[in-house]
């Protein structure tokens, strides 16, 4: 059908983590869009739909500890000095409570117990903490509606856009579908690095080129991706030298583990992805849902597949579970052990199961089981999230193996602000041997462009140069050739 170009068969992604006849809430739509092509998306749903079908999202920017003391103390005539040395004092991550209590907090405390003025201007601040300051408009979240908005929620404008009165979080109470259209610069990259390849080779398709290219997987498991999306950073890169990859899945598998919670498990992949003989399974039944992954629990999927496998849930039932393990409703997970255990009859209205213990599963054993994936679900990955987003670095990682110049020229153009990225690229364009011309008034253009095996600077990259200026050099170009 065309919805996405990862086969889900292929890769066992399970539809009805998204949605299934038991799910009672709307799910989560995060898509992608190249940065250029996003608007055109939003105007599309307005044109589609109707505007009075449409509308943006309201989202509120609380007080952080430091605003809180700055706004308090400037509403309470408090003079500058106090408020500004208490606010430089608290560590922007903490709250003030969380500052006054931490061992590095003993001059604030000191100042709170002794200084009556600054108790009272922490005691107010840290009442308004929390409390939202101004509205804005949600970066990406639009709603949708079947029926006009004004009929369900209230709206206001906000800046240049309509925007629900309502928060994201309300909006979901109420079941209002919510979709969050998101710009992605490395769409725009591989889009403008396509097109430069279509012109010296028309056949050349993005979505046709092979995924088991051994260059591509050598120069990823050298560590060498600047510029490769998700796997830039230097502890990614050090995964990828010990783990070597050799397919998409492996790709799929870093994506995962590389995350607060699952990266605890990385040493035990890589050493069971060595040594797979010594992988020891709870039961039998895991082996199937687990040898993918060497015995380790990454995707989301897996949760669903053991729930199916070992106690017959239905897959609407076990993301039910899975989104309750997810969220950690300890209501909800301990009246699922028994069900996961001994089963149910489904009297309670949701679909009938059988239980670990019919499938010659100990109580002991399923116990331990439904203990490490409750442990696990709220870290773990949703395996058609990380495939997608694997086949995208694969994707800018072919690229640059296979069109080095044409997809550096596109790079540096996604980050004509940024003075770092652009250093960052120059520097890999040097280390590769790829020549990176000045700017020519004659030959430059707005963006980088490849000129032969070299890459020639963009006019939109050079300091102080704006788009009025740019564009009267190319139109005195064209007037005289």
């Amino acid at each position: 059908m065309e919805i996405t170009q990862v086969d889900p068969l292929q890769y066992h992604l399970l539809f009805e983590r998204f949605l299934n006849p038991e799910r009672v809430s709307m799910p989560d739509f995060d898509i992608d869009f190249c940065i250029e092509g996003r608007q055109r998306v939003k105007e599309y749903v307005v044109e589609k739909y109707g505007a009075d079908h449409v509308s943006e999202i309201i989202t509120f920017d609380l007080m952080k500890a430091r605003g809180a003391v700055r706004d308090t103390g400037r509403a309470m005539g408090i003079s500058y000095g106090l408020c500004d040395k208490i606010a430089k004092s608290i560590d922007s991550r903490s709250t003030i409570s969380e500052a006054m209590q931490r061992s590095d907090g003993a001059d604030l405390r000191k100042l709170y117990e002794t200084d009556a003025t600054a108790k009272k201007l922490l005691d107010m601040a840290m009442r308004l903490e929390g409390m939202p300051r101004h509205a804005s408009t949600h970066a990406a979240g639009v709603l949708i509606s079947a029926v006009p908005i004004t009929d369900l929620v209230p709206l206001q404008r906000n800046e240049e856009s309509v925007v629900t009165q309502y928060p994201m979080g309300v909006l979901e109470t109420m079941g209002l579908l919510k979709f969050d259209f998101l710009g992605l610069r490395n769409l725009t990259i591989i889009r403008n690095c396509v097109q430069a390849i279509q012109q010296y080779e028309p056949a050349f398709q993005i979505d046709a080129i092979p995924l088991d290219d051994p260059a591509v997987y050598a120069m990823m498991a050298k560590g060498d991706t600047t510029g490769v999306f998700q796997f830039e950073s230097a502890g990614m890169r050090r995964v990828l030298t010990r783990l070597q990859p050799q397919n998409l899945e492996d790709l799929t598998a870093v994506l995962s583990l590389y995350r607060p919670g699952p990266r605890a498990s990385i040493d035990k992949y890589l050493e069971n992805r060595r040594h797979p003989e010594q992988i020891q399974y709870a039961h039998p039944l895991l082996e199937p849902i687990l040898k993918p992954t060497y015995g380790c629990m990454i995707y989301q999927e897996q949760v669903m597949e053991i729930c199916r496998t070992l106690c017959g849930y239905s897959y609407g039932r076990a993301d039910i579970v899975r989104r309750a393990m997810a969220k950690k409703k300890q209501d909800v997970m301990e009246r699922e052990r028994q069900v996961f255990i001994y089963g149910s009859d489904g009297a309670d209205g949701s679909s009938p199961c059988c239980g670990a213990a019919a499938n010659g599963v100990s109580p002991e054993v399923a116990n331990a089981i439904f203990d490490e994936i409750s442990g696990f679900a709220a870290y773990a990955f949703n395996k058609s999230h990380a495939v997608a987003y694997a086949l995208l670095a694969y994707q800018t990682a072919y690229l640059k193996c296979h069109y080095f110049a044409d997809d550096m020229a596109a790079l540096l153009t996604s980050v004509m602000g940024e003075p770092g990225k652009i250093m960052e690229y120059l520097s890999a364009c040097q280390a590769s041997g790829v020549p990176v011309l000045p700017p020519h008034v004659n030959d430059s253009t707005a963006a980088f462009v490849r000129e032969g095996n070299a890459i020639r600077f963009g006019l939109l990259a050079v300091k102080n140069l704006g788009k009025g200026l740019i564009a009267g050099i190319v139109q005195e170009r064209e007037e005289h050739g």
